[in-house]
């Protein structure tokens, strides 16, 4: 997956909001981070992981990427926060595959970077995100894909004045 190129397009997304809105003075990690956390929350909701009482099944793959995807530009968005340039995502064995728990791990490590704002915590919580997109069945190239036509239409949602 081209990391550099998905960095280069939330920077240029973050610089267009940040320009319509007034916002390039503000520091903006913290309402990042709870709209991450917002989104990882409508995730779970669509993949219904943790409805233990409920025998609706999951919302369509198609659906569920997109929310994924929503958190991946916060993600990005928090790196460029911090001066991430470029990073690798390392193949990494993650013994957890129960997708409720990756939740709640994405959760925690969301909060190791609002305490921290390193790279290396950045890169743990993008990881570990990315492993939540395995467990969801998703491919690197899907999600890349889905990222690429999401931008477009976060693009159009600001031209429209969302």
């Amino acid at each position: 997956m081209n990391l550099e190129k998905l960095l280069d397009m939330q920077k240029k997304l973050d610089q267009h909001i940040e320009s319509e809105h007034g916002l390039q003075e503000e520091d903006l990690v913290e309402k990042k981070i709870l709209a991450l956390l917002v989104e990882v929350g409508e995730l779970a909701n669509e993949t219904r992981s943790f409805k233990f009482w409920s025998k609706k099944p999951a919302s369509e793959k198609e659906v569920v990427l997109e929310e994924f995807v929503d958190g991946v530009h916060f993600i990005l968005s928090l790196g460029i926060e911090i001066g991430i340039q470029q990073f690798d995502l390392e193949e990494t064995n993650y013994s957890n595959e129960d997708v409720t728990k990756q939740f709640l791990e994405v959760f925690k490590e969301a909060n190791h970077f609002m305490e921290a704002r390193s790279v290396n915590h950045f890169q743990q919580l993008f990881r570990q995100y990315f492993h939540l997109g395995e467990l969801l069945g998703f491919t690197h190239e899907e999600v890349f894909d889905a990222y690429v036509k999401k931008n477009e239409v976060n693009y159009n949602r600001q031209k429209e004045g969302y």
